[in-house]
């Protein structure tokens, strides 16, 4: 739709998208094959994941593309903020080519920020002769910090400021409720940014609610880590089989964050819902077809048809 692409929002969903897509495809796939594959299936041995240079690769894609989709949604908050509690300078701020010039940056950051991972990893065989795509234990602490500070920087660090943010944005749509809405212009595009508002605090809040209990799990494995502690801790006290299996689901929970943005434009986007109605039953395919412009010619004139 040309009135959804026009708005800078509507390119932060669909940079989101993609960097979505790729997350699923280099992250989640790759973590269910290794994991949930083998544990349905025990005889099952993917050994292609585990290759030289492929290895690698896969982490990097998957590293970089959460810290975009992470970013990707702070970078839409405080576009929705600047939009509402500061229109004055919206047009000069929130332009589709600034919004590219966000989206650039962002990448470009993410890309730079996970070189360290590809460095530090490699192939690593067990006691028992099997090959793990993982950290080489040489650059153990290091690889450990690293990942520390990344995953601060894609849960902890967004999740203070797209909270603040919303607060923000609530209470000034809240002040905007009690005025005169009579004296209030309504158009087609006003009712468009104020579904992307709408689309963007079901996001932001999702997007908190399934990285909270995976983050709240993660720290408390930080603050028990080896790397940390030099004592051992009493296998009463941790209960390492109890607490895997709290891990994976908390997990299952945080890769739906992933997968659901798709379902928050289905159900609170009119919009988004006539437009993908137009694209399955191709509406817009025989609208075209059979809407041509025609030249008529007369004696006196051309009419245009």
């Amino acid at each position: 739709s040309q009135n959804l692409r026009s708005l800078s929002a509507s390119t932060y969903l669909a940079a989101l998208s993609v960097s979505d897509l790729i997350t699923i495809i280099f992250y989640v796939s790759v973590e269910w094959i290794r994991r949930g594959l083998t544990y349905l299936f025990p005889a099952t041995n993917v050994k292609i994941l585990d290759i030289e240079g492929l290895c690698q690769f896969q982490l990097y894609i998957s590293y970089a593309s959460r810290f975009v989709s992470a970013w990707l949604v702070v970078s839409f908050t405080i576009e929705r903020y600047v939009s509402i509690c500061h229109p004055l300078v919206r047009r000069n701020i929130c332009t589709n080519r600034s919004t590219r010039k966000v989206i650039s940056g962002v990448i470009l950051v993410s890309c730079t920020t996970v070189l360290y991972k590809p460095a530090l990893s490699g192939i690593y065989k067990g006691a028992t002769g099997t090959l793990y795509c993982t950290r080489l234990p040489q650059y153990g602490l290091l690889s450990f910090s690293c990942d520390s500070i990344y995953a601060v920087f894609i849960t902890f660090v967004p999740f203070v400021v797209i909270t603040i943010l919303n607060l923000l944005i609530i209470r000034k749509l809240m002040k905007q409720r009690k005025n005169d809405i009579c004296r209030q212009i309504v158009t087609e595009v006003s009712v468009i940014r104020l579904e992307f508002t709408v689309i963007h605090l079901a996001l932001s809040i999702c997007f908190i609610l399934l990285n909270i209990p995976y983050f709240i799990l993660w720290f408390r494995n930080f603050l028990l880590s080896k790397y940390l502690f030099n004592s051992v801790v009493s296998s009463s006290v941790v209960n390492l089989k109890y607490w895997q299996g709290v891990l994976y689901f908390v997990r299952t929970i945080f890769y739906m964050n992933y997968c659901i943005n798709v379902l928050l434009y289905l159900i609170l986007g009119a919009y988004f819902r006539h437009e993908v109605r137009v694209l399955l039953t191709l509406a817009r395919f025989r609208r075209k077809s059979f809407v041509f412009p025609i030249t008529v010619q007369t004696d006196s004139n051309q009419t245009r048809l």
